[in-house]
């Protein structure tokens, strides 16, 4: 019985930070102006930093990786779907990266993702000594924490740029608010 209560217990903390950090990240994407969204340098745009969040968030909250099916407007005619681009793949005519997303498509994929948060981490087997993903050797539990991690770590990117530009601040969310 308290195995559940206890597990019942992380579902709340990760239902609850996963909230948080996607928070800050809308904050971001609404605060950032139309001419930082498009912009390099740096390296990768806003909206790319943007929607890798998002993209990485919303297939890791999935059971596995064959459970995973894209956004509709998702862009998968590219050779770096997430919208961050590695080395182009030798002999590979695509394009390197997706066409730009505009923030009103960023913002509804941001909504997709918030909305599947609660369902989606009630349905993971937090037991798990696998995540799911052959490329990570880590527990289900430790990869949602990866993943927390790696929304947080994109979100303070975001942050960082509308500070350094624009000094404009995005407010801390610390967890969701309890009903």
């Amino acid at each position: 019985m308290s195995d559940m209560i206890e597990t019942a217990t992380l579902r709340l903390v990760l239902k609850s930070q996963y909230h948080a950090g996607l928070a800050m990240l809308r904050e971001a994407i609404e605060k950032c102006p139309e001419d930082l969204w498009l912009r390099t340098p740096p390296r990768n745009a806003f909206w790319q930093v943007a929607y890798h969040a998002l993209y990485f968030t919303d297939l890791y909250l999935q059971a596995d990786h064959l459970s995973h099916h894209p956004w509709a407007e998702h862009q998968s005619d590219n050779q770096n779907p997430d919208g961050i681009p590695g080395p182009p793949e030798p002999g590979n005519s695509l394009p390197l990266i997706p066409r730009p997303y505009t923030r009103a498509q960023v913002l509804a994929y941001w909504d997709v993702c918030d909305k599947m948060v609660d369902g989606a981490v009630d349905g993971l087997d937090l037991h798990s000594p696998q995540c799911g993903f052959p490329w990570y050797k880590v527990s289900k539990l430790e990869h949602q924490m990866v993943n927390l991690r790696h929304l947080q770590h994109h979100s303070a990117q975001l942050a960082d740029r509308l500070r350094t530009e624009l000094d404009v601040g995005i407010k801390w969310v610390g967890a969701r608010p309890r009903a």
